[in-house]
C-alpha cells in the first residue's frame, strides 16, 4: 500500500519508497521521511484531491502531491 491509498486519519509506517528516480528519493528522504516513520493523512484537498495533508513524527505537517505520496510505501500492521 501506499501513502497515497492511506484513509483518512490512519496512522502507518513507512516501509519502503518506490520512487521513479534516486532523485526524488533522496528529496523525500531529505524532507524528512524514513523507514519506520509513523505518518497519518490528515486532510485531503477538495479539488482532486490534491494537496494532502500528512502528520509525520507526530509533530510534522507535510503538504504534497498525491503522485509524490504514492512513491511512498506504507503498512498500517502494528502501528501503536
Amino acid at each position: 500500500m501506499t501513502l497515497a491509498d492511506l484513509a483518512l486519519q490512519t496512522r502507518a509506517r513507512i516501509s519502503g519508497f518506490n520512487a521513479k528516480t534516486s532523485a526524488i528519493e533522496t528529496r523525500l528522504r531529505e524532507i524528512g521521511f524514513a523507514e519506520g516513520d509513523v505518518v497519518e493523512i490528515l486532510h485531503v484537498g477538495l479539488f482532486g484531491k490534491s494537496p494532502l495533508n500528512i502528520r509525520l513524527h507526530d509533530c510534522a505537517s507535510i503538504a504534497m502531491r498525491p503522485s509524490e505520496a504514492a512513491m511512498i510505501l506504507v503498512e498500517t500492521t502494528g502501528v501503536e
